[in-house]
């Protein structure tokens, strides 16, 4: 039997210090308590960046404006196939609120592998990292 293939994008938002968002899933949900960037599914007709908008007014009441894209990341879960495109984003607008999931935080990029994160998410972090590391 064939895996379903789900298409999901995520925000990698930074704060003016430089702090990344950081969210925690649900613990009913796949993946319960691992931690993401928040995002979500891609809808049939919508373009990555169409359904990175969407889903951050959805989970967390927040306007964002989509910069960079990272990274994409094929990882196979017990669930389906996922493929990961993840987006350095701004807050434009909105206070967070948290919709969909369990915490949030704010966190350093030289501290952010210390959180349990989604396998999917985890080639994101390391470019991330190094990224960060050339901006100092």
């Amino acid at each position: 039997m064939t895996k379903k293939r789900i298409y999901v994008v995520g925000a990698v938002i930074e704060d003016e210090d430089n702090n990344i968002l950081c969210a925690q899933r649900p613990d009913n949900k796949n993946l319960a308590l691992k931690w993401e960037f928040p995002g979500g599914k891609i809808e049939k007709d919508e373009t990555p960046a169409q359904a990175l908008k969407r889903e951050l007014i959805e989970e967390m009441t927040l306007d964002i404006s989509i910069g960079e894209k990272i990274t994409t990341t094929v990882y196979e879960y017990d669930f389906g196939i996922v493929e990961l495109t993840t987006y350095y984003a701004k807050i434009i607008k909105g206070d967070i609120q948290l919709l969909e999931h369990a915490q949030m935080k704010w966190v350093k990029p030289e501290e952010i592998e210390k959180l349990d994160w989604a396998p999917a998410d985890i080639p994101a972090i390391e470019i991330i990292k190094q990224k960060s590391g050339n901006r100092v």
